[in-house]
Parts: structure tokens; sequence; C-alpha cells
């Protein structure tokens, strides 16, 4: 009788073990690729959690070790459901933020494959590096940091601030009651009134503000107030 109880208590244990086996491995696969494996994991850990229920409710040994089942199935539960890492179904957004106006650009980009498999802690180290040496195309446009937003295995959202330099912008010479009036590019807003008289240029800068001379940025037009101010 006792031989039988053994035999019995081994074969219950057995078939634990061999269900909470597969049980982690099908959770570390869905860790990964969580939409692959959803139909399948539930069907195999049903029929494998039934069949360990029925060997150890033959077993004669009943609530003991359905108890010392559960008990198990949370060990492997807390085992694999850890961190929340990025995976291939991870949605990966990003939002440019242009500190110059203010306005904030969403878009949704592939997950980058060295992205994947990584889990909170290790993403910001990997932005922080990215911080250190961003790429040229950033630069040019102004980037000036990146920052995680939001972190879960189904999202990740990451901001990425910019300052782009202003554009230069040009200016026109004109005339009105015998002075020279700096005019903004759409040579209707007045930019500066000056005190240069335009009897005191030359014939040939005269002629050129009278039609509108055309002053290409900030520099060059300062440049000119020095010369002919009085």
């Amino acid at each position: 009788m006792k031989v039988i109880k053994r035999i019995s208590l081994f074969l219950a244990m057995a078939g634990i073990m061999f269900s909470a086996g597969s049980y982690a491995t099908l959770k570390a696969e869905q860790f990964f690729y969580p939409n692959k494996y959803d139909k399948d994991e539930k069907s195999t850990v049903t029929e494998e959690q039934n069949a360990s229920r029925a060997a150890v409710n033959g077993s004669g040994t009943g609530a003991f070790y359905q108890e010392e089942e559960k008990a198990r199935e949370q060990v492997i539960e807390a085992a694999v459901e850890k961190a929340p890492v990025i995976t291939a179904d991870t949605i990966y957004l990003i939002e440019e933020v242009n500190l110059s106006d203010g306005t904030i650009v969403e878009k949704e980009e592939p997950i980058p494959v060295k992205y994947i498999g990584l889990d909170r802690l290790a993403f910001i180290e990997e932005l922080e590096a990215y911080d250190r040496n961003p790429a040229l195309s950033d630069l040019k446009l102004g980037f000036q940091n990146i920052e995680l937003s939001s972190f879960s295995k189904e999202r990740v959202v990451i901001c990425k601030y910019y300052r782009p330099e202003p554009e230069e912008k040009g200016f026109y010479l004109m005339v009105a009651d015998h002075f020279v009036i700096v005019y903004e590019e759409d040579k209707k807003t007045i930019h500066m009134n000056t005190d240069i008289l335009l009897e005191g240029l030359s014939e040939e800068l005269q002629t050129e503000i009278i039609g509108g001379k055309y002053i290409e940025n900030e520099k060059e037009l300062y440049n000119f107030l020095e010369s002919y101010s009085s």
C-alpha cells in the first residue's frame, strides 16, 4: 500500500513540474511576441492544468496538493511577470517639441530592433546615450535633448526637443519724405526709420533705394546704417 502511495505521489509531482515548466516557457515567449501565442497558450495551459488536477485528485492527496499547485503557479507567475519590456508589438511614438513656438508634432515609427527586449531602465540608458551623441539630422534641426515620456509593454512615448535656428530675413531700403526707411520683406511693414537723407547718398545708391534696395540680413543692414548714418 505504501508503494502505491509513493508511486501516486511521484506521478503527481511529475505532472505538476511538467505543467509548471511548460507554462513558464510559454509566458516567456509571450513577453516578446505577446499577440502571437495568446490562443495557443490559453488552450495549452488549460489542458495541462486539467491533466495536472486529474493526476492530483486521483492520487488521494486532494486538497494538500491542490494548494501546493496553486502556490507553484503563483511563484511561476511572479517570476515571469516581472518588469515590462519592449517587444516587437510595442507601439513607438515620438513627440517632436519645438521650443521656439511651442508646437508639438507626434508621429509613430517602427520600433528599432536594438530596443526590443529592453526594460525601462535599460531604455532610459539608451536615450541618455543618444542625448550625448545625437544624429546629424537631428542636430541640423536644432536638437536640444531627449527624454522618456511613457513606458509600457504596449506603448512607448519619447519626447525630442528642438530649438531651430531663426531663419535669416531680409529688408528693403526705401524712401519717404527724403529719408531712408527700412521695411520688412513684405515692403509694407516699417522695420525702422533712419536719419539718412536720400540726397546725401551717391546717385547710384539713390536710384537703388528709390526702386527698393534689398538687404539680405541684419548684419548687412547694420553695416549700411553705420556707414551712412550721421
